[in-house]
């Protein structure tokens, strides 16, 4: 009986069906050279990224939500070895949360600490983002990472461009991105009182709408009740929109550009990661890589043979039916 189960070619398959399957479960990997990464995400916490302009599972979200699902979502398609820090942008300077961990081993805690990123973190009310992007690369320049800076660009108050900052002497020490965050119609920044509940939208009067800071960049004969040392900016009334936000793209593509950093806009997960993930900033490394997959496509296959009436050989049958067909073909 057991000599008739030798002979059937179904018995054969389905045995080398199993031994694949239980390859599977034995996690088998294969040493292959693999692009690896090296990435410190830098998020703005600051009160504009609030605003809700992007979309997810039909309901609109913050610009803060859709960047920590972004970061989350990527977190699962960098390969093995590579690395992830975080830190955190408000006022004019960034704070590290960790610097770079091995983005596999340490995934749990990654994606644990940018689920938590809230804008309650924030340390100062002002946007500086020019000084943030500069002191970002000054506080990274000895670490070997890529600075991955996401923000929408709004600086707030606005930025005076007689004291714009100077990019020179960190140009080309820090290789990274500045993806930006937000679209581009101007949509309410939401206003919470001080439980941190939801109060509201900000309205004219509750933000500058100029920079006080410093001289005027205007000529003071231009300057509508100027007065050197009580009003140097003038003695109006700034108006404008700053109690709108919109992501700032060609500010941010500027500052993207003497800082010597490549720029992105941020709109899904594939787009995010196939920005990031340039040879530019790669290193090639041999990695263990896991090749079940090929263990469970052979069983699929076998299976297949097996059940779909497919015979890899056609003397594999029982008793002599494989000695009559090869007669019948007269091969023998």
């Amino acid at each position: 009986m057991f000599s008739n189960y030798l002979k059937n070619y179904r018995f054969w398959l389905l045995s080398l069906a199993l031994i694949a399957m239980l390859m599977v479960f034995v996690r088998p990997t294969q040493n292959q050279p693999r692009p690896i990464y090296n990435y410190t995400f830098i998020i703005d916490i600051t009160r504009s990224m609030n605003a809700a302009d992007y979309q997810l599972d039909g309901q609109a979200v913050s610009r803060l939500a859709y960047v920590k699902h972004s970061l989350r979502g990527l977190l699962a398609k960098l390969p093995c070895q590579s690395k992830v820090g975080l830190g955190l942008f408000t006022e004019r300077r960034s704070t590290l949360l960790f610097e770079p961990i091995e983005v596999c081993q340490g995934f749990n805690d990654i994606d644990a600490a940018l689920a938590n990123v809230d804008w309650r973190m924030a340390w100062a009310a002002d946007s500086r983002i020019a000084s943030g992007l500069l002191n970002t690369l000054q506080m990274l320049e000895k670490l070997d990472t890529h600075v991955v800076f996401i923000t929408d660009g709004q600086e707030a108050p606005p930025v005076n461009p007689r004291y714009r900052s100077d990019f020179a002497a960190v140009k080309g020490k820090v290789q990274g991105m500045v993806i930006g965050a937000g679209g581009l119609q101007a949509v309410p920044i939401p206003k919470f009182n001080h439980k941190g509940e939801p109060d509201g939208f900000y309205r004219p009067n509750d933000v500058p709408h100029r920079s006080t800071f410093g001289e005027a960049d205007l000529n003071p004969e231009k300057i509508q009740g100027y007065n050197a040392r009580n009003a140097p900016f003038g003695s109006e009334a700034a108006v404008g929109s700053e109690h709108l936000s919109a992501l700032q793209e060609g500010y941010l593509q500027a500052l993207s550009t003497e800082a010597g950093l490549h720029y992105h806009r941020m709109t899904d997960v594939e787009a995010l990661a196939t920005a990031l993930q340039i040879p530019e900033f790669a290193v090639q490394k041999t990695t263990a890589v896991d090749v079940r997959w090929q263990a469970a496509l052979a069983a699929l296959l076998l299976v297949a043979c097996v059940y779909g009436g497919l015979r890899p050989f056609p003397s594999w049958s029982l008793g002599t039916g494989g000695n009559n067909y090869l007669q019948n073909r007269k091969i023998l």
